[in-house]
């Protein structure tokens, strides 16, 4: 492997890295915050809101049917709308952060769903207000299951960058699309395959010691 290669998959690794941090960091304020009204918002729940409820959650299951691929080429006019441009990495920043937005959304309604309906109870038997409950009570006992959730979301947009790649980001899904697959370049191929396995397994790694730290405060 020449040594241009090897400098441009270095690149590429760095590309991917910026496009799922900024996007992951995007989309995961974002979706906690959807994900938090879509269970506060249900009946019977501390701001129960049928109406809003139903509206928000049509949104998220329609955002969540649409393939990646198609929804990055969908909002072309609104990337373009956004950066100036719908090609390079920073453009491929939006369709990723509007794909995980979703995802972020339901992962995050899980895990408080995890959270014991007495300790919720108990506060408003307190006086606490329902910002004090969601700051104090559900967040901090979902604590595990967001940060689970957080994980998975990183995870899913290294796959959703390498999809990026087909239509025109950069990244380790670009290499492995114009060298390896384009060039019938099969160590290419293996070798942006075997980064994205350890950028994974690393991410993984990480979230489950988070989950073990937090699970023992």
């Amino acid at each position: 492997m020449s040594s241009a290669m090897i400098e441009r998959i270095w690149n590429s690794i760095f590309e991917t890295l910026y496009m799922v941090a900024v996007s992951g960091l995007i989309s995961i304020a974002i979706g906690v915050a959807l994900g938090v009204a879509l269970y506060v918002t249900r009946p019977r729940q501390i701001l129960a809101m049928p109406a809003l409820n139903s509206v928000l959650s049509i949104i998220v299951n329609v955002g969540r049917s649409v393939p990646f691929i198609i929804l990055a080429l969908a909002i072309v006019p609104f990337t373009k709308l956004l950066v100036g441009s719908f090609i390079g990495n920073t453009a491929a920043i939006v369709p990723l952060t509007i794909a995980a937005i979703p995802f972020v959304a339901r992962l995050i309604e899980g895990a408080l769903n995890e959270v014991q309906p007495g300790l919720i109870e108990a506060a408003q038997s307190m006086g606490a207000t329902p910002r004090q409950i969601i700051t104090k009570v559900l967040l901090p006992e979902a604590r595990g299951g967001i940060i689970t959730g957080v994980t998975i979301t990183f995870i899913a947009l290294i796959g959703y960058s390498a999809m990026a790649g087909a239509v025109g980001a950069g990244g380790l899904g670009a290499i492995a699309i114009n060298y390896g697959y384009n060039r019938y370049n099969s160590l290419v191929m293996l070798i942006t395959v075997a980064i994205m396995v350890v950028l994974v397994q690393g991410i993984q790694m990480l979230g489950d010691y988070l989950v073990r730290r937090a699970n023992h405060k």
